[in-house]
Parts: structure tokens; C-alpha cells; sequence
């Protein structure tokens, strides 16, 4: 058994432009009718009026009148023969000749023709009703008689005194030749007509062809799939996505490019007015050697751009600018970095605990047991091992003890002592470990490579710490100063905290944060989100001392409120 294919629906183009056509078709046709039937109107009006005035013409004829009033008063109407050959008959057709007219008939007061175009039809009733006219009144009619339909009027015929109606004059043109007036008419309104129709048949094509190119091409129901896929994936990415139509507008700015770009949604503004950092910008712009991605600092946030062309059947379609979050990789790998770094410490701590243990092994192997009890109360005495940093009991937080003191280790390896100034006082404990480890650990990172790139011979690192207690979570101030040469002759102190700025190329290694250019510029945005700030407090000079950075991080410690603040904070310990 065969089955049967099911017909595939029309396109909604051909369905729009099939329901344009019927449209202006029904129109245009409707159109011509009315115009017709006015035309129809108005030629009929036309005869009527024109068949008033020939009657009133013949009515009030004196010798009409005398006529028609003669055989009134005679006892009966005459002979038809007589009547054929007589004036009156002799007059109507005189007029009715002359004016085209399709019958000029005239009546006595009772109804009776005394003249009329077929000679038979005298001295019989009129086919159509007389008495308005008898009545002494104007009418104008159209109705069908003897000699077909017509166009008319019926007019009263006086007496010589002009009180009596005597008689009728009934007057008519054939429809036939208003229908032929019509005809004529009528062919400038169907060349109207047919121009309209191709009007409207052209501008349907043009109409559904500009439609498919607006829609790609797609059906409505294509198009509201692709509009409820589009807003649950915008919507339900983390990325922040940009859509840039060829014109130059933004057409898409999801929620999460709002969150990262910290911005309304500027949906429907110009691209090269919209508040966006101009890194972005030139992602789209022609001929810019930007590269396919870049990272740049926004919101606090260190962010990944990159922007394609779109392009669907050759036609462009303006571009796609995508933006991914580093922050918490960029945190992640700074943590990871100070755990290895810790890690580190401690096989060396490790390794010196192993020595020790071999040293107490061989005083037991040889039986000095009395040398091994006073090495075992030696290391009693200087207590545990110590990271290399020089005041480290002055950090009473175990994070901030840990942390720096991996860093004096990596420090030290690099040959730069990372020592505490004596200004240092922290007695609460770090709540926000991952804004303070990107903060202190750019800081100390970029003193020890400009430690290492200075051209002084003792290179070392100082670090200042004071917290300072509050109800809504202690300030945590910094200070970190270098023995390096300072920033270079000439630099602006605010420059090194623009995104990208790097001088790891120069004698100087400020903002590394790997080399990226990224470390101070995330460093200051995340301190100024808390409500702090990083800052140059120095410059410094060749030979040393370096620079001196100050930075302020509220709300980042915790268990400090009512103790007494004894320490100066941003206080230069070079000086």
C-alpha cells in the first residue's frame, strides 16, 4: 500500500505575497465597481436632468398647452389616426428628434396618450404611473415601459391660465445609451484599474523578496526557535557575549558581559560610543593589528577578549566579541604559586629536621647519650625553624605568617632578604586571603625583581603590616619598599597601574604579575573595590632605596576590634 507524502506547507513568503495579491486584486476590483456604479449614477443623473429640461421645454409650449387643453374639453379622445397627424404629435417628435431622446410622450388628464414615438400605442394608458405629474408635480424617474428602460421625467401641462393640469409630458433616454456613456467612461478606469493591479503585483514581489532577505530566509516558526535558543544560551553562559551589527550598533549584551564589564545593558547604542574599554573596541575596528585575543583589566576583573567576524551566506553580519573571566584563575594560580612556594619551605625545613635527626642518631649510635641530650635542649632553646625572614614573629596571623615567609624563601633563592619592618603590628586575623594574596603578592613580587635589578650589592625587601581595627572587619595596611634603582627617570608613578604596562623588558620589573603586565593594575582595581587604594608613596632613586608602595585593604581582617593601634601605617622605612 502506498502511503501518501504530506504536503508540505507554503513558505510564509509565498504565503505573504499570495495574500498581498488577493488583497490589491480585491481592491483594484472593488475599486473599479464602486467607480462604475458612480459613473453609472452620474450618466443616468445626467439623462434625467436633461430629460427634465426637455420636458418643462415641451410643456410649457403655448401651442402645447392650447392643444392639449382643446381635447380635454372634447367629449372623447380622437382616432388614433387623427391624433397621429394632428400638432401635438407633429411636436413631440419634432423635439424628441432633435434631442435624441427615446420618447417624448404627452398625455390628456386622464392618463391617455396623445403622443407618442409608435403611433399604435395612441390613445391608450400610459404603461407608468402619471398621477404625480397629473398632481401638478415634477418628478423624474427611471423605470422600464414600452419602449424598454429609461431615464425620465414627467412634468405637468397647464391650461393657457396656468391654474389647470391639463395634461402630462413624460420624457425618457434609454438606459442603453447610458450604459454606452458608461462604457466609455469606464475604459479610463479599468486602464487605472489594471496599472493599480500591476502596481500592487510588483510591490508584493518587491515586498516578499526584501522579506526573505530581512529574514535569512527563515520561516516565523525557524525564527522564534532561533530568538528562544538565542536568549537560553546567551542567558545561560557565563561568558559575556557581544553582538556588533555592520552598521556599527550593539544588538546583544548579555548578563554576563554586564557583570564582568560592570555596565547597564547598552543593547541598541552605538558601538564606538558605548562605554567599553577601548581594548575591546579594537578587537572589531579594520585594519588594527590587535591580536585575535587580548586580556585587560575591567571591573576588577582580569578578562580574556576576543572577537570574531559573522558572516551567513556571504552576508556580513557585524561581529561577535566574547569575554571569559580570568580573575579566579589568575587567584587560583597566584594561591597555587604560593603553595608551591610554601611547599618549597618546608622540604627545606624538612631537610635541616633530617639532619638534625641523623646528628641525634649518631650521638645514640656511639653512646655519647649525654652530647645528645645537650643538642636536643640546644634545639629546645632556639625553638622550631624559622622561614628567612627577619621579624616574622611580628605577623601574628598564620596566614600572613606562612604566606610571607614562603616568599622570603623564594626570595632568598633569588638572593634578596625579605625582612619586616619594625612598624609592624598584626594581631587580628585575614578573612579575605584572596584579595590579600594578590595584593601583597604582587607587591613583594615586583620589589624582589626590581631587588634583583637594582645595582645594589645587598639587595633585600622590607614589609610593613598594620591592621587596623573595626566593627565592619579591620583595614589591612601595607607597605613594601626595595632596594632596587625605583621606577625610571621620567615615569609617571600613575602609569604603572594602566593595564598592560610592563618595564620587564628594562632595567626594572615593575608590574609582573608575570610578566603579563596585569599585577598592579588588578592589585589597585581590587583595593579600590573594597573602598582602598594602591599607590607610589616614593619613586625612589639609582642606587637605592627603590620604590614604596603603600596599599589599603579594608574590611580584610577580622577579631581586631578595641584593640589599641600602636603602629603608623604608610609610614617610609628608607627614609
Amino acid at each position: 500500500m502506498q502511503r501518501s507524502v504530506p504536503r508540505r506547507p507554503l513558505r510564509f513568503s509565498t504565503q505573504t505575497l499570495l495574500l498581498q495579491l488577493s488583497v490589491v486584486i480585491l481592491v483594484v476590483l472593488f475599486s473599479a465597481a464602486v467607480h462604475a456604479w458612480l459613473t453609472y449614477d452620474r450618466v443616468g443623473s445626467e439623462a434625467e436632468n436633461q430629460a427634465l429640461t426637455l420636458a418643462r421645454t415641451v410643456a410649457s409650449d403655448a401651442s402645447v398647452r392650447a392643444d392639449v387643453l382643446a381635447i380635454s374639453q372634447q367629449p372623447g379622445t380622437p382616432p388614433a389616426a387623427e391624433l397621429a397627424a394632428g400638432p401635438l404629435m407633429e411636436a413631440a417628435e419634432a423635439a424628441r428628434t432633435r434631442t435624441g431622446a427615446l420618447f417624448v410622450v404627452i398625455t390628456d388628464e386622464t392618463g391617455l396618450r396623445l403622443a407618442h414615438p409608435d403611433p399604435e400605442r395612441l390613445g391608450e394608458k400610459v404603461s407608468t404611473d402619471p398621477s404625480e405629474a397629473l398632481a401638478g408635480r415634477e418628478v423624474t424617474t427611471r423605470n422600464t415601459g414600452t419602449l424598454g428602460p429609461s431615464a425620465g421625467a414627467k412634468v405637468p401641462v397647464y391650461a393657457p391660465d396656468g391654474t389647470t393640469v391639463v395634461g402630462e409630458v413624460s420624457v425618457g433616454y434609454s438606459m442603453e445609451t447610458v450604459g454606452q456613456s458608461v462604457a466609455r467612461d469606464i475604459g479610463p478606469v479599468a486602464l487605472t484599474a489594471a496599472g493599480a493591479l500591476l502596481a500592487g503585483v510588483l510591490g508584493s514581489f518587491l515586498l516578499r523578496r526584501r522579506l526573505t532577505r530581512l529574514t535569512l530566509g527563515l520561516e516565523p516558526e525557524e525564527i522564534s526557535t532561533l530568538v528562544h535558543d538565542q536568549v537560553a544560551v546567551l542567558q545561560g553562559v557565563d561568558d559575556g557575549v557581544v553582538g556588533v551589527s555592520a552598521d556599527g550598533r550593539i544588538t546583544v549584551f548579555n548578563a554576563a558581559a554586564q557583570r564582568l564589564l560592570d555596565l547597564p545593558d547598552l543593547a541598541g547604542s552605538r558601538w564606538e560610543d558605548a562605554p567599553v574599554p577601548d581594548q575591546v573596541k579594537s578587537l572589531t575596528r579594520a585594519g588594527s593589528n590587535s591580536p585575535e585575543a587580548l586580556e585587560l583589566v575591567a571591573g576588577g576583573r582580569v578578562l580574556v577578549a576576543n572577537a570574531r567576524k559573522a558572516l551567513h551566506r556571504r552576508e556580513d553580519l557585524g561581529w561577535v566579541v566574547m569575554l571569559r573571566d580570568r580573575t579566579e584563575l589568575q587567584q587560583l594560580t597566584r594561591q597555587l604559586d604560593a603553595v608551591g612556594t610554601m611547599s618549597t619551605a618546608l622540604r627545606a625545613q624538612r631537610h635541616e629536621f633530617a639532619n638534625q635527626l641523623h646528628t641525634i642518631a649518631g650521638f645514640m649510635s656511639i653512646g655519647q647519650h649525654q652530647q645528645a641530650r645537650e643538642y636536643l635542649a640546644r634545639l629546645a632553646a632556639t625553638g622550631p625553624l624559622k622561614f628567612p625572614v627577619d621579624q616574622a614573629e611580628l605577623l601574628q596571623d598564620p596566614y600572613l605568617q606562612a604566606f610571607v615567609g614562603a616568599k622570603g624563601v623564594e626570595a632568598d633563592e633569588r638572593g634578596v632578604a625579605l625582612r619586616i619592618g619594625p612598624e609592624t603590628l598584626v594581631r587580628g586575623q585575614v578573612a579575605e586571603t584572596q584579595d590579600v594574596t594578590t595584593v601583597l603578592g604582587n607587591l613583594i613580587d615586583n620589589a624582589v625583581n626590581a631587588a634583583v635589578a637594582g645595582s645594589a650589592t645587598d639587595r633585600w625587601v622590607e614589609l610593613e603590616v598594620l591592621d587596623e581595627p573595626d566593627d565592619d572587619g579591620g583595614t589591612l595596611h601595607i607597605v613594601v619598599a626595595d632596594s632596587g634603582d625605583g621606577l625610571a627617570e621620567g615615569t609617571d608613578p600613575e602609569a604603572i597601574f594602566a593595564e598592560g604596562f610592563s618595564t620587564a623588558s628594562g632595567p626594572l620589573a615593575r608590574n609582573g604579575s608575570g610578566g603579563q603586565g596585569f599585577g598592579l593594575a588588578l592589585a589597585r582595581q581590587l583595593a579600590r573595590r573594597r573602598g582602598g587604594d594602591v599607590r607610589v608613596l616614593e619613586s625612589g632613586s639609582p642606587g637605592g632605596p627603590g620604590a614604596v608602595f603603600v596599599a589599603t585593604l579594608p574590611g580584610t581582617t577580622a577579631g581586631t576590634a578595641g584593640r589599641t593601634n600602636t603602629g603608623t601605617a604608610g609610614k617610609d622605612t628608607h627614609a
